[in-house]
């Protein structure tokens, strides 16, 4: 095969989108873990533990949706979080066949504190650059979500 006829534009992996952010977010979720783990809590379930900060008891289907993961996923991760004491499920009133999902107490009343933790890993991500500069990937970012995910609907 020719060098002129690879099917990539990029010289290297350093130079490649996805294999940056790939790599930026095994980080992530690595630091994640890391300042999680006295919580109880990870980087995976965080999505779950955000969606059910505000109080508002949700339906697994509407966590699947703001979660952006499979019901399978979310049913494994929901367990998960049950067997930890970090959720409770209770019978929803509008429909026999599902449950309503809530942090239990004990996970509510470490929220701050989980919140600071999460707060101060984004914090660091971004400290090399300027606030223009986090500005700007993070709207380039949503731009390639938003990409991806209309190419797959």
């Amino acid at each position: 095969m020719e060098e002129n006829s690879k099917p990539y534009k990029w010289q290297s992996r350093e130079q490649s989108l996805g294999y940056m952010v790939n790599w930026a977010a095994r980080l992530f979720a690595r630091e994640m873990d890391d300042a999680l783990r006295p919580f109880g809590l990870m980087s995976g379930q965080l999505p779950v533990f955000f969606a059910l900060a505000n109080g508002k008891p949700q339906s697994q289907r509407d966590l699947v949706r703001l979660a952006a993961v499979e019901q399978s996923t979310m049913a494994k991760t929901l367990s998960r979080m049950e067997r930890d004491g970090l959720i409770e499920r209770m019978p929803d009133p509008n429909d026999r066949r599902s449950a309503l999902i809530s942090l239990s107490s004990s996970a509510a009343d470490r929220l701050p504190d989980i919140s600071a933790a999460v707060a101060a890993i984004n914090a660091r991500s971004h400290a090399r650059l300027s606030e223009e500069e986090s500005g700007l990937l993070l709207r380039l970012l949503h731009q390639v979500v938003n990409g991806l995910a209309n190419d797959r609907s």
